[in-house]
């Protein structure tokens, strides 16, 4: 799983936009692909600069679209769609089986930002990738939240029908393996038990 952006840079979420700057030009000058030409390490540098890179970007960009807020004399509607903005994105990306892509956008979420949907949204991360046990937790955090959003309710449902319906394959995310006899139906039916969860039918049959 990839963290957030902020401990990629190997900083608190509440640095100074120069100790960021700092902390990203250390990384830059340490990782840089040029320091590593013709070496076995060429490969794995490159990488972590580009992951170097994308936590910057999504810095700024994070703090930009605050600062404009604030601008705009933190109006709670402009906040509002901000968030629902970026949730329709991390929707969207799993809709589209971009799971690496939407456990790393919602880890970057601070605790104090983690509402419902959120809650919701791992929920369906952790169950697209088998973790049965976390996923139902979010779930009932989540009706907790919004009690009455039904697409939640609905969620959380299927996750307990599916835990009645395969019990020995209900594991949480620090098991190694399913325990059933096969894991490629296993995930089959989660993933198409989350794809009708977001809107979609994977598996019209089920």
């Amino acid at each position: 799983m990839n963290p957030n952006p902020y401990t990629v840079l190997g900083i608190d979420r509440n640095a100074t936009d120069e100790e960021v700057k700092q902390a990203y030009r250390e990384l830059a000058r340490k990782y840089h692909p040029d320091r590593y030409r013709d070496s076995d390490l060429a490969d794995l540098a490159s990488e972590k600069m580009k992951e170097i890179n994308a936590a910057y970007e999504e810095i700024q960009k994070e703090r930009a679209e605050r600062a404009k807020r604030t601008s705009a004399g933190g109006d709670p509607r402009a906040d509002r769609e901000y968030a629902n903005a970026r949730y329709a994105e991390i929707r969207n990306l799993i809709n589209n089986d971009q799971i690496r892509e939407a456990d790393r956008r919602l880890r970057a979420f601070p605790d104090e930002e983690r509402n419902a949907e959120w809650n919701f949204l791992m929920g369906c991360v952790l169950f697209k990738r088998g973790y049965y046990v976390d996923a139902q937790k979010l779930f009932d955090r989540a009706c907790e939240m919004d009690p009455y959003n039904q697409e939640y309710r609905n969620a959380r449902d299927q996750v307990e029908q599916q835990a009645a319906n395969n019990p020995t394959g209900y594991r949480t995310s620090q098991s190694g393996n399913f325990d059933t006899a096969c894991s490629c139906c296993g995930n089959l039916l989660c993933a198409d038990c989350c794809c009708e969860m977001m809107g979609g039918d994977l598996i019209p049959c089920c």
